[in-house]
């Protein structure tokens, strides 16, 4: 078995939590709050700044060339495609720049992006690889899932959202990074094994945290 089979097999649990979330499933029936929505997209703007920063990591961490074009690929992605749809959304959500680039990140958002960034920093390529690789395949299976539903794909609102990570040029870059984890853990002991299960284990619960989040638009509990 993959070590990607082994982790989708044995993290069911939480992995369908997060499928069911309702944040998750009231944007695939279009019935999601638009300030639910809204609150998500500045906090996920401001997450993916930090995400774009583990995937120069893993450039840097790479031993070969071809490992580090894909890597400053993904930086890219993240940086040209995944931001820009989050700056088109703005204008639909009346989210101004200087309001987007002045954000302040939740506690969730802070704890979720320093959580990667202290693994990329500190740990091995395949740690790396097992604390980003949860974001972006549970969004791809999200956006398959729901662009499954009647007229999602075409919401006002969502629809953008739903076909952006349901589609095949998002999904190559899930599988190169599936891949890539599997490629690394190869011949791995044991003890190292548990100890990536743990870190993707950690991340898939941040990513529940991070739809629960947006879902109360919950930022510090002292409501300063």
């Amino acid at each position: 078995m993959k070590f990607s089979e082994r982790l989708y097999q044995e993290l069911q649990p939480i992995w369908q939590a997060n499928h069911n979330h309702p944040f998750v499933q009231e944007m695939g029936a279009g019935t999601l709050d638009k300030e639910k929505f809204r609150f998500y997209m500045i906090q996920d703007y401001l997450y993916l700044i930090d995400y774009a920063k583990l995937f120069a990591l893993g450039a840097m961490k790479a031993s070969d060339v071809k490992t580090m074009g894909r890597f400053a690929s993904l930086l890219n992605s993240t940086l040209n495609e995944e931001m820009s749809l989050h700056r088109e959304y703005a204008v639909k959500f009346d989210i101004s720049e200087e309001e987007l680039e002045n954000a302040s990140p939740s506690p969730t958002t802070l704890a979720y992006s320093h959580y990667m960034l202290h693994v990329g920093q500190n740990g091995t390529l395949a740690d790396l690889v097992a604390a980003l690789l949860p974001c972006m395949w549970s969004y791809w299976e999200i956006g398959k899932e729901l662009s499954k539903i009647p007229g999602a794909s075409d919401h006002e609102f969502y629809g953008e959202w739903i076909n952006m990570y349901s589609s095949e040029e998002f999904g190559q870059l899930a599988i190169w990074c599936i891949e890539l984890l599997d490629e690394l853990t190869l011949g791995l002991p044991e003890k190292e094994l548990k100890k990536l299960e743990e870190i993707f284990l950690n991340t898939t619960r941040f990513e529940y945290m991070f739809w629960d989040m947006a879902y109360n638009q919950a930022m510090w509990p002292t409501n300063e």
